[in-house]
């Protein structure tokens, strides 16, 4: 029993090193201004829905100051889940103007529950280290500039 855990362990974090070499997604470096100042962070971009669909599945780790930011396009009611990813994560909703609506922080891993803010306002969410948001104090109506909302 002991050793099948023990293999699963280490299949998913080989698994997670080689998704993470091998992401060809764009890299842009977004700032979020909050409260309390602006934060940069290194954001990959996930635009298409086979790249939203895959996200950061499988990654053991994301370096600090790192996300991913999956752009919707139109704003609509997005609903997010942890299948397959086994790292937490805070999540950071934002309109189409790049403010922020929503954040939900520490995410289950692995989970498959849906997560989701109110309304259909959500064009993009930032997925980041979970601590992320509070250590950058991210709250609600604070505003990301990022390409994608220009």
């Amino acid at each position: 029993m002991v050793k099948k855990i023990v293999l699963m362990i280490c299949m998913v974090v080989l698994a997670g090193k080689s998704v993470a070499a091998e992401s060809q997604l764009a890299v842009e470096t977004i700032t979020i201004v909050t409260q309390q100042g602006q934060v940069s962070i290194e954001a990959e971009l996930a635009k298409t829905p086979q790249e939203q669909a895959k996200g950061l599945m499988f990654r053991p780790h994301m370096p600090e100051n790192h996300g991913m930011l999956f752009d919707f396009g139109q704003p609509k009611h997005i609903m997010m889940w942890m299948k397959n990813t086994v790292m937490p994560l805070d999540m950071v909703f934002m309109d189409k103007t790049g403010r922020v609506i929503g954040v939900i922080k520490n995410t289950q891993p692995l989970s498959l529950d849906t997560l989701s803010v109110e309304g259909d306002d959500t064009k993009a969410v930032l997925e980041l280290n979970a601590g992320a948001s509070d250590t950058y104090h991210i709250t609600r109506g604070d505003k990301v500039n990022s390409t994608i909302f220009k």
